[in-house]
């Protein structure tokens, strides 16, 4: 089996911090499957650009990209369909669908303001410079600016997890009584705000709190295991 994974990394290759690369890492282990890292970095966009694609995750499989977490995904879920869904069927797909939405715009969306000053200082400066330079022209401020209100937009942001909160308190998992990649897809966003600042996103005694410790041991505590921040 050669699978091979493209993911986003900064000065330190073993650290990779993307959301989107997050949630095919999680869904790999789900499936039990292992898959060669290719740390890349912002400014590398000609690594990729043979695969059709400007941004992360890509994944190969014998050489044939697969590109878009979602579409990673859904092919490994109808590739190896021998192995654990990842969806536990077509109506849990179509839902997943749906709440990958809601992790893009809600989670990724809500988390990205309140950490976003934060991440150039993983990068090498030429990496630095570009995201510096790409997010404030898409925001119109400085990044720091957009973060300077971040201790009252948290208190918004762990509003916004009220539903699954209240999902969290009836459940173990949003997937049920073990997690599918529903969870995989909330939870990249706070491996990756994990990852690359010291920013505390969630109190201690926050069911979404419990619900995050219980996905970084999973797999042995494969995410726990990857650098990161202890918030």
């Amino acid at each position: 089996m050669s699978l091979k994974l493209f993911e986003l990394v900064g000065t330190d290759a073993s650290r990779p911090f993307s959301p989107f690369c997050w949630r095919t890492r999680m869904a790999l282990a789900h499936k039990g499957l292992a898959a060669e890292s290719l740390p890349w970095r912002f400014t590398e966009k000609s690594a990729i650009a043979p695969h059709g694609s400007e941004k992360v995750p890509v994944l190969l499989h014998h050489d044939e990209p697969v590109v878009d977490s979602w579409a990673i995904a859904t092919y490994l879920e109808d590739k190896f369909p021998d192995r654990p869904s990842l969806f536990g069927g077509e109506g849990g797909r179509a839902m997943a669908c749906m709440l990958n939405a809601w992790g893009d715009i809600a989670i990724v969306g809500g988390i990205f303001p309140l950490i976003i000053a934060d991440i150039p200082k993983n990068l090498a400066d030429v990496d630095a410079a570009y995201f510096r330079q790409t997010r404030e022209a898409r925001f119109g401020k400085t990044l720091e600016e957009i973060m300077a209100s971040r201790d009252a937009g948290v208190v918004a942001f762990r509003k916004s997890l009220e539903v699954m909160r209240q999902t969290l308190k009836k459940q173990p998992f949003i997937g049920g009584a073990a997690p599918n990649y529903a969870d995989y897809i909330v939870f990249g966003g706070f491996q990756w705000a994990r990852v690359v600042s010291p920013f505390r996103l969630l109190k201690a005694d926050d069911p979404v709190y419990a619900w995050r410790e219980k996905l970084l041991d999973g797999f042995d505590g494969m995410a726990r295991k990857s650098p990161g921040h202890p918030v």
